[in-house]
């Protein structure tokens, strides 16, 4: 591990095979591999507590946690406290994962508003529980991926949303102008734990492994500074869960396929795409009764229908009605955005105006066009290019919080003194202003792209062309 950062190399004791144990023979890249013989690996592998303890993952887990970041769990430790915390106590840790008697704390729930109202609940686990679910979910993955469908695209390495939105297509291409838009109703929160297991059992023979597994689910929720036992369900916020989550669903994925449908499902959103209504509603029924009989899981029928496809979101996309089934954004992630500037450009009041588009408003735009540029029509790039740099004209005029500061900036942008005397008294809100011509042409979209803002029409006209 030579040449690697103080910061990465987490210094542990050396006694009983170094920082996290020995290397395996040959391995130097700090990461851990998948044995050659796969079948072995899966029916037979009893000693997957050592691998999982083993130098190489723990420090890839690592350093996945200390990437990510996040808030502690309820010890309080944080992420950049969870070295010194592993120097003095890896050895006992590991001691009591090898011997089947490590437990988890309960995780800290907290909870994050959901685009429509209400909110989505996470439980947050400890940074170092966080650390061996990361390392366990590095062992696993190898083990369950093959056995997963090509039609589950999320939390899995290699695949995306973008991917199921492309597969999406090709289905509507092909004549299923009908989709079955399937809500699981709570599913994070519902799942049985023994269906789980069991599935869970199917590949792995480490009892302390199953153990460790169980423990996670059953460790509690702590909230208002009482521990809650969870009886079900997997709680979103470690990395654990979405492969819990996928190996649940697994059995619903070949169901699926058994019975020929075309399909894409991203961890609890699946849609089925069919030939027809009738089909839909009768596809609908049956994997309803499916779900319940065989995993225990409900379907949440508000949120769930047979419709066109143009007319239901997923994954924040929609498509067009043209038999080419282009994909487009969502009205509801044009509106998420507009109300994020919005909220910025309210705090944005005090902020010098060039730092406040670098340091606050480039990175939102960046990461939400990172994501739909790959929409195959960028119409709606121009429209939110348009109205964002109307809600910086309203930003700058509410920071020329004066008549007599708006009359020297409009003077300085070239605008006569008879306007700059009208426009500054004018009593008009700044939304109803920042649309007038005058203000339009002093701060012109060039005037934006000098300081550097981000254009939305740009970044999404340099998508591949597919």
């Amino acid at each position: 591990m030579e040449g690697q950062s103080q910061e990465s190399r987490v210094q542990l004791p050396k006694a009983a095979g170094g920082e996290f144990g020995r290397n395996p023979e040959g391995s130097t890249d700090g990461v851990t591999h998948p044995t050659s013989g796969s079948e072995e690996l899966i029916h037979n592998d009893l000693e997957l507590m050592e691998r999982l303890v083993e130098r190489p993952n723990m420090i890839q887990a690592y350093r996945r946690v200390k990437s990510n970041g996040g808030a502690a769990g309820t010890d309080g430790i944080t992420v950049e406290q969870l070295q010194g915390y592993l120097q003095e106590n890896w050895l006992s840790i590991k001691e009591e994962l090898l011997s089947g008697t490590y437990q988890p704390r309960p995780v800290r729930r907290a909870e994050i508003p959901k685009p429509k109202g209400g909110a989505r609940k996470l439980g947050i686990p400890t940074v170092v529980d966080r650390m061996i679910q990361q390392a366990l979910t590095q062992v696993l993955t190898p083990i369950f991926e093959p056995t997963f469908s090509e039609n589950s695209f999320g939390f899995r390495p290699g695949r995306s949303a973008h991917q199921a939105i492309m597969k999406s297509k090709e289905y509507i291409r092909e004549g299923k102008r009908w989709v079955v838009d399937m809500d699981l109703e709570k599913f994070f929160d519902k799942v049985n734990h023994d269906i789980l297991m069991e599935r869970v059992r199917r590949k792995i023979q480490d009892k302390r492994v199953l153990t460790l597994i169980r423990r996670f689910l059953k460790a509690g929720i702590m909230e208002e500074g009482i521990t809650r036992v969870n009886e079900e369900g997997t709680p979103q916020g470690g990395p654990l869960s979405p492969l819990l989550s996928n190996i649940m669903l697994a059995d619903l994925d070949r169901e699926l396929e058994r019975r020929g449908h075309s399909f894409c499902r991203y961890a609890d959103d699946c849609n089925i795409f069919v030939s027809s209504e009738k089909a839909g509603l009768r596809v609908l029924n049956s994997i309803e009764k499916y779900l319940w009989k065989k995993l225990k899981l409900s379907v949440n029928r508000e949120k769930s229908a047979v419709d066109r496809p143009w007319r239901r979101r997923f994954l924040g996309f929609s498509f067009t009605s043209r038999r080419s089934g282009q994909s487009r954004v969502h009205k509801d992630s044009i509106d998420k955005l507009r109300a994020k500037v919005k909220e910025l450009c309210h705090i944005g009041r005090g902020w010098n105006i060039k730092t406040f588009i670098v340091t606050k408003m480039n990175p939102v735009l960046r990461g939400w066009i990172g994501y739909f540029k790959h929409a195959d029509t960028s119409t709606y790039a121009k429209a939110l290019d348009t109205w964002i740099r109307r809600r910086m004209r309203v930003l700058l005029w509410r920071q020329w919080s004066t008549a007599k500061t708006r009359k020297r900036k409009l003077a300085s942008r070239g605008v006569d003194k008879v306007w700059s005397h009208s426009l500054a008294n004018c009593s008009k809100g700044p939304w109803r202003i920042s649309g007038y011509s005058t203000i339009y042409e002093s701060l012109p979209p060039g005037y934006f792209e000098e300081l550097g803002l981000v254009s939305l029409y740009q970044q999404a006209s340099k998508r591949e062309v597919r």
